[in-house]
């Protein structure tokens, strides 16, 4: 064999000797590549039919599933606000505020944070926080008459009952026919002593929703208070248990005698929940008391 020959068979073994240790597969980075793919898999966001699927389940799944979506990316302010409404559907409010805070840095300003933010702390006992929240959202955005409403009951639940007014009066100069609104306006003039002011704005909201059980207490109570027991009676007729209408007109004719005392109707009432626009439903006639009830919204 000439030279020239055995130098092309020599160069011809050589390359199928790389091209061999080219194509066998290396452990290491073949184990990489399969752990990079499934991490980039577990970071897709869900399909549509994924996220109706947790939204339709019970509250602790759709609260898991969201936590989920949320640390996939946390600057997501869709995800977030829907990983906080679960939070609150399962109690965890505490956590709802710790996200909705974080969003918030990433959005600043932003009213749809605010809002639920506000919810959140005053549920939470929070009320300053929470009336400083609603605040900004009424300046930011003034036109909308949920945020004046909130501000207002937050104020009320500080004891700065002048201010609740005032924001009460532009909610409803934006939507007159508020229910919620009139009612809790209604119930803060009760406070100041104003119960003529109270009974007018409790009329107006029973007016607009009649069937409002909170209403008809509070209008009844109003009734009360003022010694027209008769008419408080005839108020509760059919929303309240006979014996828990004529439990409470006793209990308010010793309230009210000698003298009608508006620190009695406070003491008696005990505090008022916060204002929940979540929970717009009334309660049952079971329910019923002696006591304000503020309306959500």
């Amino acid at each position: 064999m000439s030279r020239a020959k055995t130098s092309l068979a020599a160069l011809a073994i050589a390359l199928a000797g790389v091209t061999a240790c080219a194509s066998t597969p290396d452990p290491e980075a073949e184990a990489a590549a399969q752990l990079q793919a499934a991490m980039e898999e577990a970071m897709k966001p869900a399909t549509p039919e994924e996220i109706e699927a947790a939204n339709n389940a019970d509250p602790l799944t759709k609260a898991n599933f969201w936590s989920k979506e949320y640390s996939k990316d946390a600057e997501n302010l869709d995800n977030a606000l829907t990983f906080a409404e679960a939070l609150r559907g399962i109690g965890s409010t505490e956590r709802a505020i710790e996200v909705l805070s974080e969003v918030l840095v990433i959005h600043p300003g932003e009213p749809r944070i605010l809002m639920p933010l506000g919810r959140a702390l005053a549920a939470n006992g929070n009320q300053l926080g929470a009336a400083r929240a609603f605040e900004q959202v009424a300046v930011t955005q003034p036109e909308r008459a949920e945020a004046w409403a909130a501000l207002g009951t937050a104020l009320d639940q500080l004891e700065n009952h002048t201010g609740a007014q005032a924001a009460y009066e532009k909610a409803l100069a934006i939507e007159p026919g508020r229910a919620s609104t009139l009612s809790n306006y209604g119930l803060s003039l009760a406070l100041t002593g104003d119960l003529p002011g109270a009974e007018a704005k409790l009329r107006q909201a029973s007016s607009v929703a009649p069937n409002d059980i909170r209403v008809r207490e509070n209008l009844a109570l109003i009734l009360g208070l003022q010694g027209r027991f008769e008419e408080m009676e005839k108020t509760s007729a059919g929303y309240a248990p006979d014996k828990v209408v004529e439990q409470n007109v006793e209990l308010l004719k010793e309230m009210i005698q000698p003298a009608r005392d508006i620190d009695s109707l406070k003491d008696a009432s005990g505090p008022a929940p916060a204002a929940s626009p979540s929970t717009e439903e009334s309660p049952p006639a079971e329910a019923t008391g002696l006591r304000l009830r503020r309306t959500g919204g």
